[in-house]
């Protein structure tokens, strides 16, 4: 299979639209079309639907492979491109919503004073899509949160090839609004809220699939949906009464209309892990020293 042709699978998939991915592409439409005939033909196999625009059950199956296929080949692309050059005077670093902590802005305000010359860039983004800054080189180094047991490390697909390390371990907490029966509690069960309404906040809080993991329990049923990495943002839909989250406790602190309860069973912490490539710039390396003698 042709990598190109893979990508222009992929566009038109989540685009919609022929036309649509090949203005994100830079091709005409005739090129898309062509790509896609291409592929199909190679495969034998339709991919695509015309009429609306939407992956077969054989493209829907190609999907699940060319996503990661084609994130290994811009890691394996970004990490050549960091033996021959190295980009000083570059410190990027993507992380996620609850990743950020008044140690790590220390960190970052000593790499700046270090070197004034360092243009320093902080982008507050997704689990996934932090991983995949660091692997396709669109950012030095990520910090990425979550929830797992206390001897665990976070489970992060694709992330494999990259040096990970935690920085920080927070206890975890349930966001209940301010008037919720159960706000007044000291501690709470996990698997004893699997019956509650939860906001699915993939991007900002714990996925609600880790939860039902960590509760070896069905439940954690959502009616409500919030894309997006705003922790603040989130804390109001909780406080309205849209639904239950879950945030490192020290975050939650200071949230208007909302209680954070400490989960006491099963064991499991919020944890904060530092990701580099095997070899990091000497800015990344140094923060990443920083954070690792600082935790």
């Amino acid at each position: 299979m042709d990598p190109q042709q893979l990508r222009t699978f992929v566009a038109v998939v989540d685009h919609h639209s022929f036309s649509a991915a090949a203005r994100a592409l830079g091709y005409t439409q005739s090129a898309v079309s062509q790509h896609i005939a291409a592929l199909e033909a190679d495969l034998d196999a339709a991919l695509v639907t015309r009429r609306p625009v939407a992956p077969t059950e054989a493209g829907g199956r190609l999907l699940e492979h060319a996503r990661p296929l084609l994130l290994r080949l811009d890691a394996a692309r970004a990490d050549i491109a960091r033996l021959r050059r190295a980009r000083p005077g570059r410190l990027a670093m993507a992380c996620t919503p609850g990743a950020l902590s008044p140690a790590v802005a220390d960190a970052l305000a000593c790499a700046r004073a270090a070197d004034s010359r360092l243009a320093a860039s902080v982008r507050v983004c997704g689990r996934s899509e932090a991983v995949r800054a660091v692997l396709t080189g669109a950012a030095d180094l990520a910090l990425v949160e979550g929830a797992v047991a206390p001897s665990d490390p976070l489970p992060l697909p694709d992330a494999d090839s990259l040096t990970a390390f935690a920085i920080a371990q927070e206890p975890l907490a349930v966001l209940l609004p301010a008037g919720h029966p159960l706000a007044g509690r000291p501690a709470l069960r996990l698997p004893d809220l699997a019956a509650s309404r939860w906001i699915d906040a993939p991007d900002a809080a714990v996925p609600l699939s880790q939860l039902r993991a960590a509760a070896r329990t069905d439940g954690f049923g959502h009616q409500l949906t919030y894309t997006g990495s705003d922790i603040r943002g989130l804390g109001l839909l909780v406080a309205a009464g849209g639904g239950l989250t879950t945030a490192a406790l020290p975050a939650a602190v200071g949230l208007p209309g909302v209680t954070a309860v400490p989960i006491t069973a099963p064991r499991v912490v919020h944890r904060t892990e530092l990701l580099h490539p095997r070899t990091p710039t000497a800015a990344a390396a140094g923060l990443a020293e920083a954070l690792r003698l600082g935790r």
